[in-house]
């Protein structure tokens, strides 16, 4: 299959042909089932994570292949035009997967696990994989290929960005049991390290350093490696000093996020997610 996909998508042919929808539909039931996903776990590279170029590129491959077709419900009422490869994820009760009433929508091609609780209305993207037991509230979104764990539980209106393009890049990562508070925004290849802790807007990306009082270090993307959050991390949205300049003579500070501490016993029963809800 990666060999066939990488051909397609590097050689374009003058007509796709049953085949090649065949095969497509094989590689979009391997990414539903999490047989395949655009990163997986890796120890020997920095960020404990590998992408699999060629599963993105067998994503994109879906979006070239598609027609734009009616996927409406009522085309008069509220009309949905999309791509033919990529209809909404179907699901049924044996997946054991609660999409609560109310505007959510989950595309076909991503990985959803059991328990996962989705409340609306919130949105996955193709490409996704979502750990068992995770929680993704409403007006949250999982972006394209983005990778969250387990037990992790996604606040209202925050965002999980993704990354499908490039092909060789990193999308961001979210792993077992970390907790994103309402209003955060992870994006750009960010890999966020288990049971770590994004108080309310707190945003990460490329281009903001995090500081961390607890350890005296900071943090920051290089072109290697992606900003990378350490384990068990609490941040909150902060401020630095501008130290120089009109900045400095008019007062003005800038956002940083700062670990403020690690999680512990007494952070883990603050932040603890009632079963009763799953």
């Amino acid at each position: 299959m990666q060999a066939i996909i990488e051909d397609l998508f590097d050689n374009k042919p003058a007509v796709y042909t049953p085949e090649h929808f065949a095969l497509f539909a094989r590689f979009k039931q391997a990414l539903n089932a999490g047989e395949i996903r655009a990163a997986e776990p890796d120890s020997s590279q920095a960020s404990g994570w590998r992408v699999n170029g060629w599963v993105k590129k067998g994503i994109l491959l879906g979006f070239r292949i598609g027609s734009i077709v009616d996927m409406s419900i009522d085309p008069n009422l509220q009309p949905f035009l999309d791509k033919s490869t990529y209809p909404v994820h179907r699901f049924s009760p044996a997946d054991g997967v609660r999409i609560v009433p109310g505007g959510s929508s989950i595309r076909d091609g991503c990985f959803i696990g059991k328990g996962v609780t989705c409340m609306p209305p919130m949105y996955i993207n193709a490409g996704a994989w979502v750990g068992d037991g995770t929680m993704v509230d409403s007006h949250a979104l999982v972006g394209s290929c983005a990778q969250v764990g387990r037990n992790v539980h996604i606040s209202a209106a925050s965002q999980i960005g993704g990354v499908l393009e490039p092909v060789g890049a990193l999308p961001v990562i979210i792993e077992d049991d970390v907790l994103i508070g309402g209003n955060c925004g992870v994006y750009e290849g960010t890999v966020v390290k288990s049971k770590a802790v994004l108080g309310t807007g707190t945003i990460l990306n490329r281009s903001t350093p995090v500081y961390d009082l607890v350890r005296g270090e900071v943090y920051r993307a290089t072109d290697e490696q992606p900003l990378i959050v350490p384990e068990g991390a609490v941040l909150v949205a902060g401020s630095r000093a501008v130290t120089s300049g009109p900045g400095k003579d008019w007062g003005i500070s800038i956002y940083t996020p700062v670990i403020v501490k690690y999680r512990d016993e007494k952070t883990g029963a603050k932040i603890q997610l009632e079963d009763l809800l799953r």
